[in-house]
């Protein structure tokens, strides 16, 4: 009775809207703007192997990573990246 229950509940899946985008501050030193980015991307790519049911660090190599960069239409990211990406999803154990 209880999974009938929570089937005839289930929340309906969310649509990815884009948000509306608002111009960088000028004036920043270049590697600000670099970082920014990076960290955005690191987000994005945390975000989508959660999705996928990668939860901890030691999951997400960087193979993984980039597969996953590639299927959400993301550059292959680097190095430094993939290092970031795995500090997102670190859960504190």
């Amino acid at each position: 009775m209880t999974a009938a229950v929570l089937t005839s509940h289930a929340p309906k899946q969310l649509s990815l809207k884009t948000l509306h985008k608002v111009p960088l501050p000028a004036g920043r030193p270049r590697v600000w703007y670099e970082s920014h980015n990076r960290r955005l991307k690191a987000m994005r790519l945390a975000i989508a192997l959660l999705d996928t049911g990668v939860y901890r660090p030691e999951q997400a190599p960087d193979r993984t990573i980039r597969t996953v960069a590639a299927l959400i239409g993301v550059h292959p990211p680097s190095e430094t990246t993939c290092r970031m990406v795995r500090a997102l999803i670190y859960d504190g154990r």
